[in-house]
């Protein structure tokens, strides 16, 4: 890409289902045709939503991006856990939840909020004595987590149908959806996980300005046969 002053651009994209981060981040580095192209901050395969993609000169702003707050939508299953604490792995039946009501639920998400400390999970991209704890995951292996501070700012309780909890959540960065899921689970006795993720906003960058992939790459590719 030939310009006078050095590349450098910021795509808002939202991230398909089943897709990893990386592999949006390979397919508009591939359209664009160079190699300094990154992500600023992971979405799970499972989860959609808003994923910023940095080319050029552009990715020295990834770190900035990373640090601000995020918001997700999304449900919480009630009565069953899986070890990925989402849908990732085979799902495990734990205790009835159909005694709980929507005063239960108020009340237990209420000591998730503000500053907490947080377990990640094991089934995480998080690296422990070099290696990516989810590596080890997948082999048996138990990886000691310590907890790690985070902030929730925000976590409200859409609307709750019984075994069903859809949220909305505003929180730090490093804050893992899937463990607030665990957590509550453990606090309710009855086991929980995440049944789906969306990402709405990264800072002040929203999902509703996000383009689908698809578009973006033939849009991406209609500008480079413009400049040929």
């Amino acid at each position: 890409m030939m310009t006078d002053q050095p590349y450098g651009e910021v795509f808002l994209i939202d991230k398909p289902l089943e897709w990893t981060s990386f592999d949006v981040v390979k397919k508009v580095r591939n359209a664009l045709k160079i190699k300094k192209v990154g992500h600023a901050g992971t979405l799970d395969p499972l989860a959609t939503g808003l994923l910023i993609v940095c080319a050029g000169k552009m990715t020295k702003q990834i770190d900035s991006f990373m640090g601000q707050e995020k918001e997700y939508t999304g449900t919480f299953e009630l009565g069953a856990t899986t070890e990925s604490f989402d849908l990732e792995q085979p799902v495990e039946q734990v205790a009835d939840p159909s005694h709980l009501t929507q005063e239960d639920m108020e009340r237990a998400i209420s000591s998730f909020r503000g500053d907490i400390l947080q377990i990640p999970p094991m089934h995480s991209a998080i690296k422990v004595d070099g290696k990516r704890v989810y590596e080890s995951a997948r082999k048996g292996k138990v990886v000691q987590m310590d907890p790690r501070p985070v902030r929730v700012s925000t976590f409200e309780l859409v609307k709750f149908e019984n075994p069903t909890l859809h949220f909305r959540i505003v929180c730090s960065k490093g804050t893992y959806i899937r463990s607030l899921a665990r957590d509550l689970g453990e606090l309710l006795q009855v086991g929980a996980y995440m049944s789906s993720l969306c990402r709405t906003r990264i800072g002040d960058f929203k999902l509703s300005d996000a383009k689908e992939l698809n578009s973006l790459i033939q849009e991406i590719k209609s500008r480079a046969n413009e400049n040929l």
